[in-house]
């Protein structure tokens, strides 16, 4: 069982999900953490995930969203704690990075998204829920500070990308590192899947982001994790089924038997 830990699956460019999920199957991916990132599209994760097989439903608040203001965070809050039995993991959740330059005030619209972050995370940890956390490049050392002094039942850094001394304490902490199939052709990645231990690391989509390389800018989807295993195979020089019993012990370790 190969589990992508990260798709956008309620995006609308996942026209036909059945088909999607067809192709998942077909590559051996047969679980799909389906994230949310408002109150909409949490509703849309819950609803694929009541249609089809194999479909597990994450609920978030994506902290890009500048548009979201605080009755709404409150409004995901409320959808968390009704939708619990449901839920696999809290996410998209974390800290702004890619948007900061847009913002005419960086460092209110920052210490706003720490605060919205610590409460998030309250709300992980007495549900009893792993995070989804989007902290890339320089936001990851201040979410990995703050989840140290707010411990979840587990925390899956998506689409890492840090510094190596960053990544070093997220691991020394238990946290757990999201690949994507960048690592196909991403020197940056492939050195990260060479260091880290295997046991921390969780494959992904991230879809329906484009890829390059091999990938020809297709839109990532579900079936590219079989991708991702295969190449965390290749760097570390095990087989692939081996690689692949790996990835699938650390999914069902991170998000529970609700996987």
């Amino acid at each position: 069982m190969l589990v992508d830990t990260h798709c956008h699956l309620a995006d609308q460019a996942f026209a036909d999900v059945s088909a999607t999920l067809t192709r998942a199957r077909t590559a051996g991916v047969t679980r799909v953490i389906a994230v949310g990132g408002a109150p909409e599209s949490n509703r849309a994760v819950l609803a694929l995930a009541r249609r089809h097989e194999g479909v597990r439903p994450a609920f978030g608040f994506h902290p890009e969203r500048f548009d979201l203001d605080d009755a709404v965070l409150e409004e995901v809050f409320a959808q968390l704690e009704a939708a619990r039995s449901d839920l696999v993991a809290v996410g998209e959740i974390g800290l702004p990075w890619y948007g900061l330059d847009r913002v005419d005030d960086a460092a209110m619209v920052r210490a706003h998204a720490v605060t919205r972050l610590v409460r998030s995370l309250a709300v992980a940890r007495r549900l009893e829920l792993p995070v989804l956390l989007h902290a890339p490049h320089g936001a990851a050392d201040q979410a990995r500070r703050l989840l140290a002094e707010r411990p979840v039942a587990a925390a899956v850094f998506h689409w890492h990308k840090a510094e190596s001394a960053v990544t070093r304490a997220i691991l020394e902490s238990g946290g757990y590192l999201g690949i994507t199939p960048e690592v196909v052709y991403r020197e940056r990645d492939r050195r990260l899947v060479a260091e880290a231990p295997l046991d921390q690391l969780l494959p992904e989509s991230d879809g329906p982001w484009a890829y390059a390389g091999p990938f020809g800018g297709r839109p990532g989807e579900p079936a590219m994790v079989r991708n991702v295993a295969t190449a965390v195979a290749a760097i570390r020089g095990l087989p692939v089924e081996a690689v692949t019993e790996a990835l699938a012990a650390n999914a069902q370790r991170c998000f529970g038997p609700g996987l």
